[in-house]
């Protein structure tokens, strides 16, 4: 009887050495296994010199009959392809963005009426893409001149044709910096970079000022071009381990 109730009484005091054990074991485990990390933001930027421009060239024509605005709009439209193309840009970088015919109304006098339909607007749009920057001065020039008084020139840009190079070395400047960051932190920290956890990306590119014209740009050209620069920016996030 002696002996069941000693028993009895060691019990309790060793489920609870066992449980302290356990737990003792859990959290130098879970100090073991836990993770350190840093995550840094890194910038790269490069610039680069445009190879081509784009510009959107067309002509406005108002006429008293839908037919003669149409018919005027494709003659004067005709005049500026053919100009364009004789100043040297290719068929295959001229295309046509945008025809268009509406009515015009007149206005009602003061003392009022309906709105009367006074003539119809036709207008021909193409877009282009000069790739001989040497020439553009002349193929904007020759266009408008092909389209008289009735020529319309917007969205005129100079523009890199191929930025894979640029691309490809603002990412490498981005990823630098951002290791360079991840490398200063684990040095505070006491630590040393691992593995690349995670990265991620984001890229921008622009336009900058314009730069001194080059000689094709002179001032007494019909339209002076500056081709300036533009400038491709990424940001990468990255999350390092640190051992």
């Amino acid at each position: 009887m002696r002996m069941r109730r000693a028993g009895q009484a060691l019990l309790p005091a060793a489920l609870a050495g066992m449980l302290l054990a356990g737990c003792s074991d859990s959290d130098s485990d879970s100090k073991g296994d836990a993770k350190h990390e840093v995550t840094v933001v890194g910038h790269g930027q490069v610039r680069g010199a445009p190879d081509i421009l784009n510009a959107d060239i067309g002509v406005e024509v108002n006429a008293p009959e839908v037919s003669a605005a149409l018919s005027q709009a494709n003659d004067r439209a005709n005049a500026m392809i053919t100009a364009i193309t004789a100043a040297g840009v290719a068929k295959a970088d001229v295309r046509t963005t945008a025809v268009d015919v509406h009515p015009e109304y007149s206005t009602p006098g003061p003392a009022g009426g309906p709105h009367a339909i006074s003539g119809y607007q036709a207008s021909n749009t193409v877009h282009v893409v000069v790739r001989d920057l040497a020439k553009a001065s002349k193929v904007l020039d020759d266009a408008v001149r092909a389209g008289g008084n009735n020529a319309r020139l917007s969205s005129v840009a100079f523009a890199i044709d191929d930025k894979s190079k640029l691309l490809s070395d603002a990412r490498a400047k981005a990823f630098d910096d951002a290791k360079h960051r991840a490398e200063q932190y684990a040095a505070l920290a006491g630590m040393k970079l691992g593995r690349v956890v995670t990265i991620s990306e984001t890229s921008s590119g622009r336009g900058d000022l314009p730069v001194p014209a080059a000689p094709e740009y002179k001032a007494d050209s019909a339209v002076p071009l500056e081709p300036g620069t533009q400038q491709i920016s990424f940001t990468v996030n990255a999350t390092w381990s640190l051992v």
